[in-house]
């Protein structure tokens, strides 16, 4: 029987929420092992100069326990 932990993170990118998504699962990755899923809890952005300068997501991430 597999158990799974879900812990979350949040990462950030200057050019989309696709790209904070992906940063965030790479990063995560290095340190937790058997992602099987994330969920995008959230989404923001950071505006300056009526100009959108850096997308955030919250994501949790599914992970299965070592044996």
């Amino acid at each position: 029987m597999s158990v799974a932990k879900v812990t979350e993170i949040s990462s950030a990118s200057t050019q989309s929420f696709e790209d904070a998504i992906t940063r965030g699962i790479q990063r995560a990755s290095r340190t937790v092992h058997g992602i099987q899923s994330a969920w995008v809890n959230e989404q923001s952005v950071v505006v300056n100069d009526n100009q959108v300068t850096e997308w955030r997501v919250n994501l949790k991430v599914t992970f299965l326990l070592d044996e």
